[in-house]
């Protein structure tokens, strides 16, 4: 297929049944974009034209934009069963680009490497801070993207939508010879790894999204996202005493509720890991050392719940899982760009990490974390956790 151009609609078709449409905000990303020239000496922390001040908590009960670039990538390149339009599954072809520090990104590294398809989808990494206008390539040499040659993502999107007028975000999947994004639809990209690129999976490679429990999969990960994963946010971004008391109480149910459900299973669903495991993993693994404290999501740590404690570290534990986390990065990202909630900018020293590497006692659960698979090999050269950014 060659380069797909149009118009970016709001659509109320093709959005997954594990991610309700509600008009939420993307974590990571500031409600406006300046799409035109850039500031000359503008840095990633940005200046008072890019800051990411009143970005964020605008008043009243955050809500996230669940409008994103919803076309496909299948097996054929067919277009979605909503119309979604296809892209052919070709390797070598797309470039998935997902920063660290970002929990919806982070769950497509770890589906990426538990499939793996490393050797089919290249994988590139812009740093833990962007500015109102968008992530950069600071990390890379120049600070360009080695693949795509571009500085900062934004001009995958304009390369193919010139007037984009939504969040640059991550994830990102970019056709690599044209540079145009194709989609950054985060919850159906890891699902259509698992689903449409199967002939290129590895031996061994688990069932994340099996069929028969793929009505189980989709109730969970419905709750867990709205409650969990963004529910954080809407303790964090929250503009009134009102909201935030809202958000907290409701943050808290689900987190009792999951504390519930896993002292008497292994995994959310079934007796392995699934996409729900996933989904629920990148919230829990930056919970302490953000949410807790920045996001005001402190009832209590998830250091003082037993079973959740001890499901995310058997999962952090697992290779694909906290082979990925970099806490450094994760930290820099929100204490630095969400400036709204911290003008200070200061990154705090802990939490003390080496928890995560204690035994959680897990395996008398039963289950298997691959079921009839197997582990991924190592993490490919020049992926890897830098060193001291993780919990070792």
């Amino acid at each position: 297929m060659s380069e797909k151009t149009g118009t970016v609609e709001a659509h109320s078709r093709g959005r997954h049944a594990g991610e309700p449409r509600n008009t939420e905000l993307h974590a990571a990303e500031p409600r406006s974009r300046e799409t035109g020239t850039e500031q000359p000496g503008a840095d990633q922390h940005g200046t008072e034209t890019n800051s990411t001040k009143g970005a964020y908590v605008t008043g009243g009960e955050f809500n996230r934009d669940t409008n994103y670039i919803e076309d496909r990538i299948t097996r054929d390149g067919t277009p979605g069963p909503n119309g979604e339009p296809g892209w052919p599954v070709e390797p070598g072809r797309y470039r998935l680009i997902a920063a660290r520090a970002c929990p919806w990104a982070n769950r497509t590294v770890i589906v990426r490497r538990l499939l793996g398809l490393e050797d089919v989808i290249s994988l590139g990494q812009p740093g833990p801070t962007h500015d109102a206008r968008s992530w950069t390539f600071d990390l890379d040499p120049e600070g360009k993207d080695p693949v795509l040659g571009i500085e900062r993502l934004q001009d995958a999107y304009f390369s193919r939508f010139p007037d984009y007028p939504r969040g640059i975000t991550v994830p990102a999947l970019v056709d690599a010879a044209s540079g145009a994004v194709v989609t950054n639809n985060y919850p159906q990209i890891t699902l259509d790894f698992s689903t449409e690129w199967t002939e290129f999976h590895r031996p061994g490679a688990p069932q994340l999204y099996p069929e028969h429990l793929r009505g189980e999969i989709d109730i969970v990960n419905k709750r867990v996202f709205t409650e969990v994963n963004n529910g954080v946010y809407r303790c964090g971004f929250a503009g009134s005493q009102e909201a935030y008391d809202s958000a907290h109480t409701r943050l808290w149910t689900a987190m009792d509720w999951l504390e519930e459900r896993l002292a008497g299973q292994r995994y959310l669903v079934g007796d392995s890991i699934t996409e729900a495991d996933v989904r629920l993993f990148t919230t829990l693994a930056r919970f302490d050392a953000v949410y807790h404290g920045h996001f005001k999501c402190n009832r209590n740590k998830l250091s003082e719940m037993p079973a959740l404690w001890a499901y995310a570290r058997d999962l952090f534990q697992t290779p694909g899982f906290g082979d990925t986390i970099d806490f450094v990065q994760i930290k820099q990202h929100y204490y630095i760009v969400h400036e709204d909630i911290n003008p200070t900018q200061i990154v705090p020293a802990g939490p003390e990490l080496s928890g995560w590497l204690t035994a959680h006692g897990r395996e008398s659960l039963g289950g298997s974390p691959f079921g009839e698979g197997t582990p991924p090999g190592p993490v490919r050269s020049g992926e890897e956790v830098v060193a001291g950014h993780g919990a070792a």
